[in-house]
């Protein structure tokens, strides 16, 4: 079943680069609880250039995250900050890393798609 969340994931990874993170080197790992389920992403980033995978790798942060928050993140309603000081996401390494992170998730209702995508490059 294909979720917002899973679907932002996805476009990360076809995205490939992000120049807003031209200097930013580090990973997150994302953990998305849903009850006993645990959905696990890992973002790489390399000087601007994304690697996401549906992984449990060890990560210089670590994001633990509600599925309901996540999908509601992935989609422009919740902003990751706010979720942050209510105590609904928790970050676990580099708090820095963590809020940079936020800036690939879109932004309003309308999930502010046009004005957050990263930079689509065809992989060589």
């Amino acid at each position: 079943m294909t979720t917002a969340t899973s679907g932002f994931f996805q476009r990360l990874a076809a995205a490939c680069q992000d120049p807003r993170f031209s200097k930013v080197c580090g990973s997150v790992r994302f953990d998305i609880a849903d009850g006993d389920d645990l959905e696990q992403w890992l973002l790489v980033i390399d000087h601007g250039k994304l690697q996401v995978s549906q992984s449990g790798d060890p990560a210089d942060t670590v994001i633990r995250v509600p599925a309901q928050v996540a999908e509601s993140m992935a989609r422009g309603e919740v902003n990751g900050l706010a979720a942050i000081e209510r105590g609904e996401i928790l970050v676990d390494g580099d708090l820095a890393l963590a809020l940079r992170i936020g800036r690939l998730f879109p932004r309003g209702a309308d999930g502010g798609a046009e004005a957050d995508q990263p930079t689509t490059t065809s992989a060589p």
